[in-house]
């Protein structure tokens, strides 16, 4: 609520200056007061699986779906089905998934639902010995420990024991915009594709197309 105060303004004695000012702040205060307080934001909690998508961006859910979907799909691939038979599973090496879209991705959160369920099925290991993310430098950096005479030799991996991967993952995240009207329909393409590194042969390719449509607008990042 706002209010218009209108002030006579009148040039006040030495002796008053002090009181006259005093007053003039309080019915300031009071004012301010009695306006009151701005109404606090509503903050409440959401279901991701369950809510409607509150951005033409990619989402939590978008990323699930996608990712149980292109699992799924890899799964039940012929040419993976030797992974895990006799009790021997595949190893498979992660390289860098390219981010062709207008937005910044996280592409651990896409990897992350892969990476547990390929785990749990017993059928693959993921090697963290050969990697294109600067991070996993870490690995290098420990094997230079063989020739630090303050580590026991024991507990220091030793030359020749790292296990080769068998399969390379890799892909993309595409991005296409549509105008239909007055509302803008986009389109992401997740594509992933394991490679058998013996041979260099794309064994497995999945995509999946997250589609949202929204006002022409509306932001996609």
């Amino acid at each position: 609520m706002k209010r218009t105060i209108l002030l006579k303004l009148i040039k006040p004695s030495a002796g008053t200056l002090s009181v006259s000012l005093g007053l003039f702040i309080t019915a300031g205060v009071l004012l301010t007061v009695g306006c009151g307080k701005p109404k606090e934001s509503e903050v409440t909690y959401v279901n991701p699986e369950t809510t409607k998508p509150m951005t033409l961006a990619l989402e939590y859910r978008d990323f699930k779906s996608a990712a149980l979907a292109l699992l799924n799909s890899m799964l039940q691939s012929p040419a993976l089905q030797q992974c895990g038979k006799d009790g021997k599973a595949c190893v498979i090496a992660i390289a860098t998934i390219k981010n062709d879209t207008t937005q910044y991705i996280d592409i651990d959160q896409l990897l992350s639902d892969i990476k547990q369920a390929l785990l749990q099925s017993g059928r693959f290991y993921i090697s963290a010995a050969v990697s294109t993310t600067d991070k996993d430098k870490m690995l290098e950096e420990i094997r230079k420990l063989r020739n630090n005479p303050e580590f026991n030799k024991t507990t220091v991996p030793g030359k020749g024991t790292l296990v080769a991967p068998q399969y390379l993952l890799s892909g993309e995240i595409l991005q296409k915009n549509y105008f239909l009207g007055d509302k803008k329909y986009v389109e992401y393409y997740f594509i992933l594709k394991m490679i058998d590194t013996r041979t260099g042969l794309v064994v497995w390719e999945g995509k999946k197309v997250i589609a949202k449509m929204g006002s022409k607008n509306t932001p996609t990042w």
